[in-house]
């Protein structure tokens, strides 16, 4: 090779060296100087993100500050497949996870084995404690994700009132729901950079919008009546083989409800698994109609009306009557009984004979002003309004129907409001389940007053009602199985066949009774029901000792003394007057 064209090859690499290195110098100019949207577009969206700050929800608790329901941390359990798949040891692994989540180990390794995957779930909602016993093996390719998770350390305790949030954090059922917007609280934002390892550059952060936390619910119930509650209804439910069961107890002058309960139950904890049925709030969410319960209300208006006395006597025609040529009949047949004791022996013919003194117009007001017919507008979502018709839809025998417990349909809150209004001098409260919201600073943002809705009879109409409802806990009454030895207890029994195929079954029944307590001073009221009890299937059979027993465990709890015998009232056969 001669020398000269060794000189052209040089020059040429040399020129080719220079013009690769020119064109390098106008390109990083190019990009330093220039505009070059598009290209600082992408910088910026690698460089800068957006995180969502989540946040807890707040916590629920009972009257007495006893935790019902809050937020716990727990992890996701995931696997990188790829980083498992270059170390080798993707059946051993699975093998573990298998053993300490209580999972398939063929279901994990087939997530092993996914080609090209570097994020597949194994677990979710899995305990603090389990995911440190996995860490601690050590295994390459496993990794948590912090999550939180709604808990109920109480169980089924309480589960129709609480209800439950599901797996997105988002209240689905009872408190949960009806108050999601106070307990679910505002997530943060931070918008920031990041550098070529991901962390985060905290000097570039430019917007940092903290979380709101989630406000606390304060309930009126106690966990403690709750608990008698709902062991009574398991063991009425047990007893008398019933299809479902359900109780309040609310405390009469303020209209507080103390415990409410519905069996069927489920655990909040795991409601994937529960049915309809079983997360219904049957004392709210099931209509029916009441019977002989409602009969007080009938009572209460005609003596409140001033048209008989308690000892005006009242015909019962010997157990049957003929009433716009339909049968009326009595469970037992008697001939004249006083009015006090068309409530004692529960007349379905006395009391049709003292609606019809009233007149339609002034019974349906009466019963209006009780709360029938409309929802009371507790704090609770499902809350049925139950059936009043107005007259004008009434037929020519729904007086005598009605003024029984028939063609009316009430629901459990309904009928014991109804009675504490009895029991508070005539004042019907609005029921209540909420007592205070407290935000995260702790301050107050909602409490709940005393509110009287209507005063649909006077206090010295509640008052004779009141004795005269202790009659029918006292011998030949249909409600001796209520009684409370030291306490003097007023309530009715209920009996009501159940609707089927456009007439009343004769086997399927609801059994009630709702009682007030100490009859004197009334403090709490109590109503039980029982659906479809066999073969008892009576109010004063079947209801009246699961309302005693109710009764008497809270009356003990909270402390309430019984009335002085010199002040308590005791009639046998004696008639209370005005």
């Amino acid at each position: 090779m001669t020398e000269g064209r060794q000189m052209v090859r040089i020059a040429l690499v040399a020129a080719v060296t220079l013009a690769a290195w020119a064109g390098l110098g106008v390109r990083l100019a190019y990009l330093h100087l220039g505009e070059n949207t598009h290209l600082r577009d992408r910088v910026e969206n690698i460089r800068r993100i957006e995180k969502e700050i989540l946040v807890g929800r707040g916590r629920i608790f009972d009257r007495n500050e006893n935790l019902m329901a809050m937020d716990l941390s727990v992890k996701h359990v995931f696997v990188d497949p790829v980083r498992i798949q270059e170390n080798g040891y993707g059946g051993f692994i699975a093998n573990q996870l298998g053993r300490l989540l209580n999972l398939s180990p063929a279901t994990i390794a087939s997530k092993i084995e996914r080609t090209g995957r570097r994020h597949e779930y194994v677990a979710k909602y899995i305990p603090e404690d389990k995911a440190r016993e996995i860490d601690q093996l050590g295994f390459n390719g496993v990794h948590f994700e912090d999550v939180s998770a709604r808990y109920y350390p109480r169980g089924s305790l309480m589960s129709h009132v609480l209800g439950f949030s599901n797996l997105e954090g988002v209240g689905s059922a009872g408190v949960e729901l009806r108050y999601d917007r106070y307990l679910r609280g505002v997530p943060g934002l931070r918008i920031t950079e990041v550098d070529g390892h991901r962390r985060e550059v905290y000097l570039r952060r430019g917007v940092d919008i903290r979380p709101q936390e989630g406000a606390d619910v304060h309930l009126t119930l106690d966990q403690h009546i709750q608990y008698f509650t709902e062991r009574t209804l398991d063991k009425t439910m047990e007893e008398h083989n019933a299809l479902g069961a359900w109780a309040i107890v609310q405390e009469i002058k303020t209209g507080r409800i103390l415990a409410m309960a519905s069996r069927p139950a489920f655990d909040p904890n795991e409601f994937r698994y529960s049915q309809p049925e079983e997360r219904r709030n049957r004392t709210i969410a099931y209509t029916y109609e009441p019977g002989s319960t409602f009969k007080v209300a009938i009572i209460a208006a005609v003596l409140n009306e001033h048209l008989v006395n308690p000892g005006d006597l009242i015909d019962c025609e010997n157990g049957m009557w003929l009433y716009n040529r339909r049968p009326l009949r009595d469970y037992h047949a008697y001939g004249k009984l006083t009015v006090a004791d068309v409530l004692k022996k529960s007349s379905n013919i006395g009391t049709a004979k003292l609606a019809m003194m009233l007149g339609e117009e002034r019974v349906y007001e009466y019963l209006r002003n009780f709360g029938f017919g409309t929802a009371a507008d507790l704090e609770l979502p499902g809350e049925e309004a139950g059936i009043l018709h107005p007259t004008r839809n009434w037929s020519a025998i729904s007086l005598s129907r009605i003024a029984m417990g028939h063609e009316v349909a009430v629901t459990a809150l309904q009928m014991v409001n109804m009675l504490s209004a009895i029991g508070n001098n005539g004042f019907l409260m609005k029921p209540r389940i909420i007592d205070r919201i407290v935000n995260a600073e702790g301050e107050e943002i909602y409490r709940s007053e005393a509110e009287a809705l209507s005063r649909p009879i006077r206090g010295e109409t509640a008052r004779l009602m009141c004795k005269m409802l202790t009659r029918v806990t006292e011998e030949g009454g249909t409600g001796r199985k209520a009684k409370i030895d030291g306490y003097t207890v007023g309530g009715k029994t209920g009996t009501a066949q159940k609707p089927k195929d456009g007439s009343y079954s004769d086997s399927a029944n609801i059994a009630s009774f709702m009682g007030l307590v100490p009859a004197e001073d009334p403090q709490i009221a109590v109503i039980v029901v029982v659906d479809e009890p066999q073969p008892l299937h009576t109010g004063g059979a079947v209801a009246a000792p699961a309302f005693r027993d109710i009764a008497e465990q809270s009356l003990r709890y909270l402390d309430i003394p019984p009335v002085p015998a010199e002040l308590a009232y005791h009639f046998g056969d004696e008639v209370p007057e005005f």
